[in-house]
């Protein structure tokens, strides 16, 4: 299958000023990924996510949805879900009253829709709430709610605005792995403002910024997991020259106490590790961290600031 959701120079102005919220955007999500979906306020997100659902039409450039040309409601009719940043939920039905009833309205048969829901709220953990009413529980139990109705069904493709908000840090990480759980399995695409959730959960991330696309890639694309390392060390003579003649393919250069180093094209991370990590042994020199590439929040940071 190609990829399910594909954007190709998508334009979408508002009002008669003719403010750009998507100027000529252009990614791709491949098929099973967790996709982090990120950009500052104003960067074009829930525009783009308003013309996937079908709420907005673009003014030009080509949409790709699940192979089809563009939102196609009644070929996308339970392939494609999407849960709003602020969904409203009834509160006098049940988590299994109303994501039954969802996914009915979803094409699913009684019988199947029932299992359906059933399913959905073991993944995110409601399966002794699923009887209560949705009135009585609290403000995260209700959002595990709202993403088990949008991911009842198994869905192909699952658009998610903020599905962590408001969450204590226990009831976000066991909504963090109900999502890992369906990795492969469907696509997620996560939009979201908590890019270290992000980074520990995602494979895929769209970086956009003023309605285009800045980047796109994987996790350690886009980070240069592979590409770079810094070195925490304490106290003690770094041997910086003898590394630049042992790892030749590397560039090393210190800065206080952290060691930079980047791979060249023919460079290995990996194996020059263990070099540099002898040599600091050696050396009586201590190391206190060690992190792979840059963390997706600094990189935000840096193309936020243009650098």
């Amino acid at each position: 299958m190609s990829d399910p959701l594909v954007f190709t120079d998508v334009r979408k102005q508002y009002g008669r000023r003719g403010v750009k919220a998507l100027d000529g955007l252009s990614f791709r999500v491949p098929e099973g990924s967790i996709c982090g979906f990120v950009g500052p306020n104003g960067a074009g997100k829930t525009t783009a996510f308003s013309v996937v659902s079908g709420y907005l039409r673009p003014d030009s450039g080509r949409l790709q949805i699940l192979g089809h040309e563009g939102f196609e409601p009644f070929a996308l009719k339970g392939r494609l879900q999407v849960l709003p940043q602020d969904a409203e939920l009834g509160d006098r039905h049940t988590p299994r009253e109303l994501v039954t009833h969802l996914a009915q309205l979803g094409g699913l048969s009684g019988a199947d829709s029932r299992r359906a829901a059933t399913e959905a709220l073991d993944i995110v953990r409601l399966t002794d709430k699923r009887d209560k009413r949705i009135g009585t529980l609290s403000h995260g139990m209700r959002r595990r709610v709202a993403v088990a109705s949008a991911l009842a069904g198994k869905p192909d493709l699952v658009l998610l605005d903020e599905p962590t908000a408001g969450l204590d840090p226990v009831q976000a990480q066991a909504l963090r792995e109900a999502l890992a759980e369906a990795r492969g399995t469907r696509t997620l695409v996560i939009s979201s403002h908590n890019l270290d959730e992000l980074e520990r959960l995602c494979d895929w991330v769209v970086m956009v910024d003023a309605g285009r696309c800045v980047r796109e890639g994987t996790i350690a694309e886009v980070t240069g997991r592979n590409s770079r390392a810094e070195w925490s060390l304490g106290p003690g003579e770094l041997p910086l020259e003898a590394l630049r003649l042992a790892v030749p393919r590397h560039h090393f250069e210190q800065a206080g106490h952290i060691l930079h180093e980047s791979a060249g094209p023919d460079g290995d991370l990996d194996a020059s590790s263990l070099i540099v990590a002898r040599m600091l042994a050696e050396s009586s020199v201590p190391i206190r961290e060690i992190r792979r590439g840059r963390s997706l929040e600094r990189t935000f940071m840096e193309d936020a600031r243009g650098e």
